[in-house]
């Protein structure tokens, strides 16, 4: 199992830039893919990003290509986010997750591990 705790939320103008952390618990962090969810007040859970186990390979929504990245150090069992240019539409909960195979998915039902979120708001 793996146990995940976000951070690096906050408020912030458009514009500006955030990077979210997600620092995972166990021993095989290297084994999982992980993403990046978020979900706004009154809307599903929307895929972000996503990054296989050695972080050679990354997928990207579309409206965030360009904009964000995902990275992640395997030593520190960390994986982050960084976002740059946010709009207020980007206004939502990060969450954090992890899986095994794939990480060409964007289901939030095909990750079996989440963390609790982290509110990122982004003023006009």
């Amino acid at each position: 199992q793996v146990q995940l705790v976000e951070s690096g939320g906050g408020l912030v103008q458009a514009g500006g830039s955030l990077r979210l952390s997600c620092a995972a618990s166990g021993r095989t962090f290297s084994s999982y893919v992980m993403g990046w969810f978020r979900q706004a007040p009154g809307k599903e859970r929307e895929f972000v990003a996503a990054i296989n186990w050695s972080g050679g390979n990354t997928y990207l929504a579309d409206s965030v290509k360009g904009l964000f990245t995902i990275s992640r150090d395997n030593a520190k069992k960390t994986v982050y986010l960084q976002m740059n240019s946010l709009k207020p539409e980007d206004t939502a909960v990060y969450y954090c997750a992890a899986r095994r195979g794939t990480y060409r998915t964007e289901d939030p039902r095909e990750y079996n591990y989440w963390g609790q979120g982290t509110q990122v708001t982004v003023s006009s």
